[in-house]
């Protein structure tokens, strides 16, 4: 544990000494949630990132699209 973290840590447990005891239950129940979707979540979250592109039409006809939307300026530019 770093020395920041330890930090952290003492200031919480100085936090949570002036709370009731069903508190400090619903605390260590949402800290033990967290850690279950923590490692969950982080593997779901790599997974999510592989994908297609959420269409039906064909590579070339999205790449003429995107062609024919791009603007171009007709002016010269003078310096």
């Amino acid at each position: 544990m770093t020395a920041a973290n330890k930090n952290i840590v003492d200031t919480y447990a100085g936090l949570f000494e002036g709370l009731d005891a069903f508190t400090k239950l619903e605390l260590i129940e949402r800290l033990s949630k967290s850690l279950k979707k923590e490692n969950s979540s982080k593997e779901s979250a790599f997974y999510k990132s592989f994908g297609a592109f959420g269409t039906d039409k064909p590579a070339e006809e999205i790449v003429k699209e995107i062609k024919a939307s791009r603007k171009f300026l007709e002016k010269d530019l003078k310096f």
